[in-house]
């Protein structure tokens, strides 16, 4: 049976996580200083037993910057994709890593995902997203 709606981000059921290892375009929203949603196309990678989202990014980009203006202990992000009517969202406290060890696991969890390895990229840093909750239709 497929999953609807509230979904445990540490034990998804299978087409939940299925979903997840489809190659799929998503979106990360973050939040601006007034507020208003920063919504942007991202690769996401979901890894249930360790209950993280990964986003490789520059560590210029706007996303990256507004996970860092919330401090050390994180902001609320969502992560989104879908697929005519599948769906899934993944939510959590977003912190960035420039951990070499935690750059090249979201590296290799994106090649794994998305068939290619990223460009080389001095500047990439990792959006770690610690789940507090998913959503969706797999």
């Amino acid at each position: 049976m497929a999953s609807s709606y509230p979904v445990d981000p540490r034990r998804p059921d299978a087409a939940y996580l299925s979903f997840w290892r489809e190659r799929h375009l998503c979106t990360l929203t973050t939040l601006r200083p007034d507020g208003s949603p920063h919504v942007v196309p991202v690769g996401v990678t979901y890894d249930p037993e360790a209950g993280l989202a990964r986003v490789i990014a520059n560590k210029s980009s706007a996303k990256v910057g507004y996970v860092l203006a919330a401090g050390p202990d994180g902001v609320r992000v969502a992560a989104c994709q879908v697929d005519r009517r599948r769906w899934a969202t993944l939510e959590g406290l977003a912190t960035v890593s420039a951990d070499p060890g935690h750059i090249t696991e979201a590296e290799r969890r994106y090649t794994e995902r998305y068939g290619r390895a990223p460009s080389p990229n001095p500047s990439r840093v990792v959006i770690e997203i610690e789940l507090t909750s998913a959503l969706g239709r797999g």
